[in-house]
């Protein structure tokens, strides 16, 4: 009997190669932004994509700071970070937050979307976040990424 045998393949990471992305983020939503980067971060937008293996691709995104949020997030988002002492609970607004530090609000969401593990924090070191126009990356030729 004649029986083919299939086996599904795996990723290694010597096999992966990587790409290099753009967004730009002026008048994006920040959540759907933020999905679709963290997509590509992880590598399921690819047929090669195995779980236990780094498949992604590196994104640079730029104009973090004209992000844009639906409703009254502005003020009623909340940013807690908490140091572990007595008081040293901190909470910022989103306005505050994208005033001081413009690139945080799309990092720490991208973050919050990876594994959190090792290869989680592997993949959030492809992520390069810039607040303006400009990134230093143009040597890599990075492709524009298409959100839906």
């Amino acid at each position: 009997m004649n029986t083919l045998s299939y086996r599904t393949q795996h990723a290694r990471k010597e096999d992966v190669t990587r790409d290099w992305y753009v967004v730009d983020a002026e008048g994006q939503t920040l959540g759907r932004l933020v999905s679709r980067i963290a997509t590509v971060l992880r590598g399921k937008h690819k047929a090669s994509y195995t779980a236990h293996v780094d498949t992604g691709d590196y994104v640079i995104v730029l104009n973090s700071n004209k992000i844009h949020l639906s409703g009254n997030k502005w003020n009623d988002k909340k940013y807690i970070t908490f140091s572990g002492y007595p008081g040293g609970q901190k909470i910022t607004a989103a306005k505050d937050l994208n005033r001081k530090k413009p690139t945080a609000m799309i990092e720490q969401s991208v973050k919050g979307m990876l594994p959190k593990n090792r290869l989680g924090r592997q993949m959030f070191k492809k992520l390069f976040v810039y607040d303006g126009n400009e990134h230093p990356h143009t040597a890599q030729k990075p492709k524009e990424l298409k959100l839906k």
